[in-house]
């Protein structure tokens, strides 16, 4: 098995000899692990295996379920590391990375809300990918509710670069470098819309407490109204 006539960059040359010899394998390895909290190639070698797809080297169909079948393990046990042993973690580590009870809790709030959303898109981002398992898990996200969107993200994951690899084919390097550079504008643009988010959400927490640490400064509302409170008759003149 070998893909030697068509020219691939850098990343995708330094994996082909690993799926020269272990082809499915490696594929199912390398995605699992991506997924699960291991920074490993996992997406690289599913657009590789793609190209060898295109190229007749591997079973197109193949690629596909083995990467969304492993892509949706790893990330199942990313979420049962999360969920067994994540809120310990924060409990023990968290100040030491500025992860408050307060944050944690409002984080928990955000994943209750938006959690199906993060998981199906998290693999197109790298970071997200590795670690949406884990927070999913560690904020207590509904299993089943996790389930669905997991293998949803799987789905839509493998099909879009398992796609992209197969049509590139020959035109792989080109292809490939220009995918890389708008994955990297996606990342940022993303990025500018959580901290947008966070700002938000700092700046309403602390307009609350403005807002609940001055009405008792104001004194009790018969007094704020000009009312004689009702205090003990004070005995007359005699």
């Amino acid at each position: 098995m070998s893909a030697s006539s068509t020219p691939l960059p850098g990343a995708l040359a330094d994996l082909a000899p690993l799926l020269d010899h272990y082809g499915y394998l490696a594929v199912a390895l390398l995605v699992l692990l991506d997924n699960c909290g291991i920074p490993v190639p996992g997406q690289t070698i599913l657009v590789l295996a793609s190209v060898y797809a295109g190229s007749g080297h591997l079973d197109f169909a193949a690629v596909l379920l083995i990467a969304a079948g492993a892509a949706t393990v790893g990330n199942g046990l990313g979420y049962l590391i999360g969920h067994t042993g994540g809120r310990a973690f924060v409990h023990r580590w968290g100040r030491y990375v500025l992860l408050t009870p307060a944050r944690m809790e409002r984080a928990d709030g955000f994943f209750a809300r938006h959690g199906g959303k993060v998981v199906a898109v998290a693999r197109f981002v790298d970071g997200l990918r590795q670690y949406n398992g884990i927070i999913a898990g560690t904020t207590e996200m509904p299993w089943r509710r996790f389930a669905v969107f997991n293998l949803l993200g799987a789905v839509l994951w493998t099909a879009v670069w398992g796609t992209f690899g197969y049509v590139a084919g020959a035109n792989i390097g080109t292809v490939y470098q220009t995918a890389i550079h708008y994955q990297l504008w996606f990342a940022i643009g993303l990025g500018l819309l959580v901290a947008a988010f966070l700002l938000r959400q700092v700046l309403r927490y602390r307009r609350r407490r403005r807002g609940g640490a001055h009405p008792g400064a104001r004194g009790p509302p018969a007094e704020r109204r000009g009312d004689t409170p009702n205090r003990p008759p004070q005995p007359g003149p005699r």
